[in-house]
């Protein structure tokens, strides 16, 4: 009882599409796979290049 099978989310999903249409649903994984790229490229960037660019405008 605690678990779904295939066929429940099969619903779900199904429904979710038909309330929100695809194109929604589209945008939204694009904006949140642009957000996370942002994230990783802000945990990659070297923290010593930011903080000499900001002492460079003062």
């Amino acid at each position: 009882m605690g678990t779904f099978s295939i066929w429940h989310w099969a619903i779900v999903f199904l429904v979710i599409a038909l309330l929100f249409g695809t194109s929604k649903i589209k945008d939204l994984g694009k904006d949140l796979g642009c957000a996370v790229k942002g994230f990783k490229e802000s945990l990659n960037a070297d923290p010593k290049s930011t903080t000499d660019k900001s002492e460079d405008k003062a």
